[in-house]
């Protein structure tokens, strides 16, 4: 279920100079911030919080998965060059769940390392609030690429829907609409911090046992579904 040419073509693709440059602007921007921050207002568990959950793990993370997740297959398609690894004897879900390994790999050391950088100066992981939000941008990562892999592999505006979740639905409406925040990867993430973390600090409108379903589920229909439509689009090129 593994291809080496595979992973390391996308990589090759996730990792060249722009997209690398955009992909460490945020996790750049965080650890500034959490040096402020400290600098300012010395160690305080519920800052660390409002910063972890309000940039990290609301934006930070989001964004991240939308340029890797779209970005692992979505350029191959847009320009065509998708035709030549689909010529390969290969597996359209190999391909795919490749492809998923490498976003999620990006997206996790891109989001998950620089969540626990800055949770550590925030506040030193008093009350194991860095390492709960290092725990929910983990598990977030791999819902995040599952999901905008499949929008890069079944819409060419990917980068668009994957913003519009990511800052619109969760971020306005799941601040706004309550219904809304248990269709939330955020919210379901955060489901896992507070049960790392324990106490108060870290709360989610969903349980836990609701959100690991929900993340598992979106994990692996958003996988399934993407490989049947890299299925499609090679007989669509072959007829």
């Amino acid at each position: 279920m593994y291809d080496p040419t595979v992973a390391r073509l996308t990589y090759r693709a996730l990792l060249g100079r722009r997209r690398a440059l955009i992909l460490g602007a945020l996790p750049l921007l965080l650890i500034v911030i959490a040096v402020v921050v400290r600098a300012l207002t010395g160690a305080d568990d519920q800052t660390a919080v409002n910063v972890l959950g309000g940039f990290a793990l609301a934006t930070m993370v989001p964004i991240i998965g939308v340029i890797a997740g779209t970005g692992a297959i979505g350029p191959e398609i847009d320009d065509g060059s998708v035709v030549y690894l689909l010529a390969k004897p290969l597996k359209r879900p190999v391909i795919i769940f490749t492809k998923l390994i490498v976003a999620i790999a990006v997206t996790m050391v891109f989001s998950a390392v620089p969540t626990l950088i800055a949770g550590l100066i925030l506040n030193g992981n008093g009350q194991q609030i860095a390492v709960a939000y290092t725990v929910a941008a983990l598990v977030a990562s791999i819902a995040y690429a599952a999901l905008f892999l499949l929008l890069g592999t079944v819409s060419r505006h990917a980068v668009v829907f994957g913003l519009v979740y990511a800052l619109v639905w969760e971020a306005l409406f799941g601040s706004l609409v309550p219904g809304a925040r248990t269709l939330s990867i955020q919210q379901w993430a955060l489901a896992v911090a507070h049960k790392v973390a324990g106490g108060d600090l870290v709360t989610s409108e969903v349980g836990l046992t609701t959100a690991t379903v929900l993340l598992v589920l979106v994990t692996v229909l958003a996988t399934w579904y993407a490989g049947q439509k890299l299925r499609s689009l090679t007989l669509a090129g072959e007829e």
